[in-house]
């Protein structure tokens, strides 16, 4: 609308939904969602919501500066280093305030049994040391790491997943949250004897589920944040940060009145 001030969230994660939903309520701003549409149904959240990449930073630099953007909410997946990057670049080349939201990432506890790698070409390689049937939640997009392994796999995705991929597995689709017994019953249907999974943060019944049955994890590390930019964990300390920007960004009063007398 004519006056708001613009702010974009990157992210289709339920943590960009939740901004997306407190920034549609707040007065004098107009939110727009980005999603990257590789989900074929994503679950939009409330707003304008566009689908698609940018083309690249550059591309997202000059359309930000040609919406007037105020403010950008890097909200995506913690593994999606390829768009943070690009946000990072492109919010300094337009000049506009950058803010990362990551959920806070999973932790082991007593009677966890976690291997850490720090890629998926990493997990696959590490892999036969810890199993034969391994449950692979780490994504459709990443299945092309294991392709060559020989392990029986379990895999898990929203959608059908598409070639390069494991030859031995079974696919489930679902997306979640998911229960604890859900997923316990799971890796004992399959006798999964390894779960392979990324650093995603957010509800953990797959992990609860592992320790409980005394299946060990493979766990792939997060990418790192781009540099020199804040990250909150929290939507309310996202909205908090967002908020303050706006509040700068507004005009003055006295400003407002002049133009107003100048109009009169």
């Amino acid at each position: 609308m004519d006056g708001d001030r613009n702010v974009l969230v990157l992210g289709g994660t339920a943590e960009a939904r939740r901004l997306a939903a407190a920034l549609v309520d707040e007065p004098g701003v107009h939110v727009v969602s980005s999603l990257a549409g590789r989900v074929r149904a994503p679950a939009r959240p409330p707003g304008e919501v566009r689908i698609g990449g940018f083309g690249g930073p550059d591309a997202l630099a000059g359309w930000l500066a040609g919406r007037g953007t105020v403010a950008v909410v890097d909200a995506t997946h913690p593994f999606a280093a390829r768009m943070s990057a690009h946000a990072a670049a492109a919010t300094a080349a337009a000049g506009v305030p950058l803010l990362v939201l990551r959920r806070p990432g999973w932790t082991p506890g007593p009677g966890d049994d976690w291997t850490p790698a720090a890629s998926l070409d990493a997990a696959a390689d590490l892999l036969p040391g810890l199993g034969e049937r391994a449950f692979l939640t780490t994504g459709r997009g990443g299945l092309a790491a294991f392709a060559a392994s020989d392990r029986w796999f379990l895999v898990r995705s929203v959608d059908p997943p598409e070639p390069p991929a494991p030859r031995r597995m079974h696919v489930v689709l679902g997306r979640g949250p998911f229960t604890v017994e859900g997923e316990r019953a799971l890796l004992r249907a399959h006798a999964i004897d390894v779960l392979v999974t990324k650093d995603s943060g957010g509800p953990a019944a797959k992990l609860t589920a592992a320790r409980e049955l005394g299946v060990p994890v493979l766990m792939v590390t997060r990418p790192p944040v781009p540099p020199g930019v804040e990250v909150v964990e929290t939507v309310a300390a996202a909205l908090e940060r967002v908020r303050d920007t706006v509040a700068r960004c507004a005009p003055s009063t006295s400003s407002a009145s002049v133009r107003a007398t100048r109009n009169t």
